[in-house]
């Protein structure tokens, strides 16, 4: 079984995670109401997708 013999420093380790960062997920406006949705889904203000009202909410 492999060894290291040298202890990795905080430079090298940093240096490989530099690429395992999260980002932003990315947001599309809602054509109905405006509001920043998810692509591809359906929008939680208003319940619209694709036009057509798909989720219905409390007071409808």
């Amino acid at each position: 079984m492999a060894v290291p013999k040298r202890k990795t420093s905080k430079s090298k380790r940093d240096k490989r995670r530099t690429h395992q960062k999260t980002e932003a997920p990315n947001l599309t406006t809602c054509p109905q109401c405006g509001e920043a949705m998810l692509p591809h889904h359906a929008c939680a203000e208003c319940g619209n997708y694709k036009g057509r009202q798909v989720v219905f909410g409390e007071d409808e």
